[in-house]
C-alpha cells in the first residue's frame, strides 16, 4: 500500500500528465508504404494460421492442378516438416517464380471471382508461406503444360523467409513437390502460440481427412515421424467416407440422397443414438469445397433437435451441391464459410432431408442390435392376454387415455396397483418388445421376448409416445385440448412474455390457448389434453427459451415440430411411477406400431434388448 502523500503525490503527476505539462503526448504518426516482407507476413498471418492451414493450401494446390494422387509427409504434428507431393499437370521454371509472387494465380480463367470453381484463387498462399518458413518448391511440367513436350528435368526454387536462397534443376517425375520447414522459427510470437506437436499433427490429420473426402476420385497417403498414417485408394463418395469414419457408421449411419430447386444434399449422418461429446466429426461441402458455416452446422443441429441430447452431436459427411451463382465463396480469408443467395432455402432443405432420412430409419438404434425390427407388428389374439392390454388400435386410449381420454388416464395411473410379476410358465407371445414380466426401480419394464429380455426407459419411451400423438393429431388438423377450470395466471420476464405472444397463434395449433395478460404475465385458457396436469409455468418457460433458440430462421412446420417435443417432455409419464402390468404391456404394443420409437426426444435409446446368448454368456453356459 502507498502511503498518503504518496498516493497524493502520483495523482497529481497523472493530472499533470493530462494536461501535458509532465508528459509529451506522441507526434503524430504520418502515413506510409509497408514494406514488402511486412506484406508477406500479414498476409502469412490471414492465411498460415499454423500448419494445418499451411498444409491445407498445398493440398488444394495439387488437386487443382489436376493430382490423381497426393502424398503428405508431416514431422513434429507439421511445424518440423510439411511436405506434399502431387502427380498434377507441374510448372515451368517461368511458372514457378510467379508463383511465388503475390497476387499470381492459375485458378482464376477470368476477372469474374464469383465463378470459382477451383478450391480458392489467392495467389498469395505460397510467398505468405514462403515468408515464415524454408520453403522448397520443386516441379516438372508434364507434355499438357509444356506445349506437348514433357520438360527435360525439374526445377528448384528456395526461399528461406522471404529471400531468395537459389534455384537449380531437381530430378523428379511430373508433378510437385513443395517442403515447408522450420515454420514460424523467425517468428518466436507466432511460434509460440502453436499448440503440441500431438495438437498440430491432429489438426493436420483433421485438414487431409475433409481434402480427401472432398475428393474421393484421388488417391491420398498421410505419413507422420515415419508411421503411415493414411493410405487411400480413388473410389466413389461412400466409400471414402466410410474409410475415414469407420465400420461404426457404416453400421449405425442414415443416408441422405434429396434435391430440391437446384441444391442437391447427398451424403450420411449418424443414427440419433450413434453420437458424440463433441462435434469434431461433422464434415460438410460446399461444391466439393470443405466447409465450416455456421449456417450450415445450425442446420444439421436443428434436423436433430429434438431426437438427440442438447450436449451431444451427431457424425456427419454431408455434400451439398448448389450452383455458382447461388453461393459466394469468397466470405472467408480462408475459404471456410459461404454465403448463399437463398439461405432460407438450403436451410430448410438440410433440415427436411436429414429428418425424412431419419424418419425413414426410425426405429433403428446403435444402442443395441435388434434381432426383428418393431415395425407395424400384428398377432392375433391367442396369449390369454385380454385384448385391451395388446391391441396397438386400442391401447392408448383404455391404458394411457392418450389425447382423448385424459379423466381416465389419470384415474388409471393413480389408482393402479403395484407392479406384480406374470407367472414364468406363462406362453411368451411374439411381440418385438416381448410381454411385461415386472418393473425394476418404478423406472424400468422388464419384458420377455421370443429371443431374449428386453429393457424399456418408461419415461423416455412415454415421452416419444406423446410427441407423435401430438403430431399425429396435428396433422389430422385438430389437437384434442383441455380447457381449464380457471384461467392459470404464470408471471415471466417481458421478453419471454413478448415471444409467447408473438407465437401464440402457433401454440393455439397446438392446444396451448394463451394471451397477454399484463406486461409480464401470461393467461393459460387450456393445454393440449395429452398432458394431463402438467406445471404450466413450467412449460412456458421452456417454451419461450425454445422460442427464443429457434428464432425466426425456419419454417412454421418446422418450428412446430420442435415446440411439440418441448410440450410432451412436460406431459410423459415420469420415472418413479408405478405401473401396473396391463398399462406396461399398453405402453410396449404402442412403441411397436410408433415412428421413431427407438429414441426419446433426446437421442436417448428407449429400449435395450439382450438376446438369449447374451443371457447365457452372463452364466457361463
Amino acid at each position: 500500500m502507498f502511503p498518503i502523500e504518496r498516493k497524493l503525490n502520483f495523482r497529481s503527476q497523472i493530472s499533470a500528465s493530462r494536461d501535458g505539462s509532465d508528459w509529451a503526448r506522441p507526434s503524430a504518426m504520418s502515413i506510409r508504404r509497408l514494406p514488402s516482407e511486412l506484406i508477406d507476413r500479414i498476409a502469412a498471418g490471414e492465411v498460415v494460421e499454423r500448419p494445418a492451414s499451411a498444409l491445407k493450401e498445398l493440398i488444394e494446390n495439387a488437386l487443382d492442378a489436376g493430382a490423381g494422387s497426393v502424398a503428405v509427409r508431416l514431422s513434429g504434428g507439421g511445424i518440423g516438416l510439411i511436405e506434399v507431393v502431387d502427380d498434377g499437370g507441374g510448372m515451368s521454371r517461368a511458372d514457378m517464380r510467379l508463383a511465388l509472387e503475390r497476387h499470381a494465380t492459375s485458378k482464376l480463367p477470368s476477372d469474374d471471382i464469383s465463378q470459382v470453381v477451383s478450391f480458392g484463387f489467392r495467389g498469395e498462399a505460397l510467398p505468405s508461406i514462403a515468408s515464415v518458413s524454408r520453403l522448397t518448391l520443386e516441379s516438372r511440367a508434364t507434355p499438357s503444360t509444356s506445349s506437348g513436350q514433357a520438360a527435360p528435368d525439374g526445377w528448384r526454387i528456395a526461399v528461406d523467409h522471404g529471400a531468395k536462397a537459389g534455384e537449380g534443376p531437381a530430378p523428379l517425375p511430373p508433378g510437385t513437390r513443395v517442403r515447408i520447414e522450420e515454420l514460424f522459427g523467425k517468428v518466436p510470437a507466432r511460434r509460440k502460440f502453436l499448440r503440441s506437436a500431438r495438437g498440430e499433427y491432429a489438426a493436420c490429420l483433421d485438414t487431409v481427412k475433409r481434402l480427401a473426402m472432398a475428393r474421393s476420385d484421388v488417391a491420398f497417403s498421410l505419413e507422420h515421424d515415419g508411421r503411415k498414417i493414411l493410405s487411400l485408394q480413388p473410389g466413389d463418395a461412400p466409400a471414402r467416407v466410410a474409410a475415414l469414419l469407420g465400420a461404426e457408421l457404416d453400421r449405425h449411419g442414415v443416408g441422405v440422397d434429396c434435391v430440391r430447386d437446384g441444391v442437391a444434399l447427398t451424403g450420411v449422418v449418424s443414427l440419433p443414438t450413434f453420437n458424440r461429446g463433441m462435434a469434431d466429426q461433422q464434415y460438410l461441402f460446399v461444391n466439393s469445397r470443405p466447409v465450416k458455416d455456421r449456417l450450415l452446422v445450425g442446420a444439421l443441429r436443428a434436423a436433430y433437435r429434438d431426437l438427440i441430447a442438447r450436449d451431444r452431436h451427431p457424425i456427419a459427411a454431408l455434400f451439398l451441391h448448389v450452383p455458382l451463382e447461388d453461393v459466394d465463396v469468397n466470405v472467408h480469408p480462408a475459404k471456410t464459410e459461404v454465403r448463399f443467395r437463398d439461405p432460407q432455402a438450403v436451410r430448410g432443405l438440410i433440415v427436411g432431408g436429414l429428418r425424412s432420412a431419419l424418419d425413414a430409419e426410425a426405429h433403428r438404434s446403435a444402442a443395441r442390435e435388434q434381432v426383428m425390427a418393431p415395425l407395424q407388428w400384428m398377432t392375433s389374439n391367442d396369449d390369454g392376454l385380454s385384448s385391451e392390454c395388446w391391441n396397438p388400435d386400442r391401447a392408448w386410449t383404455t391404458a394411457f387415455a392418450g389425447v382423448t381420454g385424459l379423466a381416465e388416464e389419470r384415474k388409471l395411473f393413480d389408482h393402479a396397483p403395484a407392479a406384480r410379476a406374470e407367472p414364468a410358465t406363462a406362453p411368451v407371445p411374439t411381440y418385438p418388445l416381448g410381454v411385461a414380466r415386472g418393473q425394476v426401480g418404478a423406472t424400468y419394464i422388464v419384458a420377455e421376448a421370443e429371443d431374449g429380455l428386453v429393457i424399456v426407459d418408461q419415461h423416455a419411451a412415454h415421452e416419444r409416445l406423446v410427441l407423435e400423438r401430438l403430431r399425429s393429431a396435428r396433422s389430422g388438423g385438430s389437437v384434442p385440448r383441455q380447457e381449464l377450470l380457471i384461467p392459470e395466471v404464470v408471471e415471466l420476464g417481458e421478453p419471454d412474455c413478448d415471444r409467447l405472444e408473438v407465437a401464440s397463434v402457433d401454440l393455439a395449433a397446438l392446444g396451448l390457448d394463451l394471451e397477454r395478460f399484463g406486461a409480464a404475465s401470461m393467461l393459460v385458457r387450456s393445454v393440449p389434453a395429452a398432458l394431463g396436469s402438467p406445471d404450466i409455468g413450467g412449460l412456458l418457460t421452456d417454451l419461450a427459451a425454445e422460442i427464443a433458440e429457434l428464432g425466426s430462421a425456419i419454417s412454421l412446420q418446422q418450428r412446430l415440430d420442435l415446440v411439440e417435443a418441448t410440450i410432451a417432455c412436460h406431459g410423459s409419464v415420469r420415472a418413479g411411477r408405478v405401473l401396473s402390468v396391463a398399462e406396461m404391456n399398453a405402453l410396449l404394443r404402442e412403441m411397436e406400431v410408433t415412428p421413431r420409437s427407438g429414441q426419446c426426444n433426446h437421442g436417448r435409446p428407449t429400449w435395450v434388448k439382450l438376446a438369449r446368448g447374451d443371457l447365457e454368456k452372463l452364466f457361463g453356459r
